[in-house]
């Protein structure tokens, strides 16, 4: 953890395990539905977009599914075949031509699926508990199902699948990987007590309810070494109906227990607003802070100066950007020379083909941009 250049800032560069990343902006992992529907084979389009920005020090992917029966949303991609393999091995290729750092996020969403992504077989989670609503599935809006619990002796095998996708990825040139414990999927759904009601080893006290996540954390760490695997963590998210009865007390002994583990990072997403509003409880990231002996980055709405203030007041390590990088390829250039941003059009965050995805002008086409 040690910058060079001008003093501490979000462009001066950082040590990360083995990697010196040349700058401390990350560029947050974005679903963008732009892989191949049927396959979930990465596209050429996603090369040239995180082609775009391999001016960020370090990319994690878009959230990436380990398992065909991990799936819950359309056009997200995959880590569990050879061509999604070969695929992925084509966009790092071209991440590290520009320079860049590349991280693949992994992926299983648990309940927050729907049998008519899986072949007709329910999702399953760590409880039956369903979120409320619907989502949008190959047949339409449908409502969500009640999930099947897994058994106890099915979870070794779920995390296997964390552990060959680290393997897959690895194959396909990443430079490391990141686990995905946030937002309500799977690993989340065990350590909230919320959705978690097992009465197993897996369930009741916060050392059941985190021992899915740590088992992944070490098999996953058997694959990269621990100076290659980052986690991330949503403590105040209320996103796909998740809650908890203390999350500050769950997450800072998450945090506490994660240092013994020698992570490359610690990556945790900032409450907001919205997460109030469907009764979340806010976490205040400082005490995982002082909990987590080691790299953390932090996400959630944040710009410039208020990037450079969570670096200067030691709130982060790195700050990680999520719609200021999609609407700005070029955002660490942007901000070195204080230029004008360009405005994100969110209703293509989602939808197919390049409108909004690798049209965004840098500051050496014509600039059609807004603040």
């Amino acid at each position: 953890m040690q910058a060079s250049g001008n003093g501490t800032n979000l462009l001066s560069s950082f040590s990360l395990g083995p990697l010196l990343l040349k700058n401390r902006m990350v560029m947050a992992p974005l679903t963008r539905c732009r892989a191949d529907a049927v396959t979930r084979v990465p596209t050429p389009m996603m090369a040239t977009y995180y082609e775009q920005r391999a001016s960020a020090g370090l990319i994690i992917s878009e959230a990436t599914v380990v398992t065909g029966k991990g799936v819950g949303y359309p056009a997200t991609p995959g880590i569990y075949s050879p061509e999604q393999i070969a695929a992925w091995k084509t966009i790092t290729d071209a991440v590290h031509a520009q320079g860049g750092r590349m991280f693949l996020q992994l992926w299983h969403c648990g309940r927050a699926s729907h049998s008519s992504f899986l072949g007709g077989e329910l999702p399953v989670s760590s409880s039956a508990v369903p979120i409320p609503g619907e989502l949008y599935t190959p047949t339409g809006m449908q409502p969500y199902e009640t999930p099947r619990p897994l058994e106890a002796n099915e979870i070794p095998g779920i995390v296997a699948l964390y552990a060959e996708g680290a393997k897959n990825a690895k194959a396909a040139g990443f430079d490391g990987v990141e686990i995905h414990g946030a937002n309500g999927y799977l690993i989340d759904q065990f350590l909230r007590d919320g959705v978690n009601k097992r009465t197993d080893a897996y369930g009741g006290s916060i050392e059941n309810r985190a021992r899915f996540l740590f088992e992944v954390v070490e098999a996953v760490i058997k694959v990269w070494g621990k100076d290659r695997v980052g986690l991330r963590l949503s403590p105040s998210t209320s996103f796909n109906a998740m809650s908890d009865s203390d999350p500050a007390k769950l997450f800072a002994w998450v945090a506490e227990k994660l240092s013994t583990s020698g992570l490359a990072y610690l990556h945790c997403t900032e409450g907001d607003e919205s997460d109030l509003r469907h009764g979340g409880q806010i976490v205040d990231l400082l005490p995982i802070r002082k909990a987590f002996i080691g790299t953390l980055l932090v996400c959630g709405g944040y710009d410039q100066a208020k990037g450079e203030a969570a670096l200067k007041n030691g709130r982060a390590d790195l700050v990680v950007f999520g719609k200021l990088f999609i609407a700005n390829p070029d955002l660490p250039e942007r901000f070195k020379d204080g230029k004008a941003l360009n405005a994100w059009d969110e209703t293509t965050f989602y939808s197919p083909g390049e409108k909004g995805y690798v049209d965004y002008p840098t500051l050496g086409q014509a600039q059609n941009v807004r603040i």
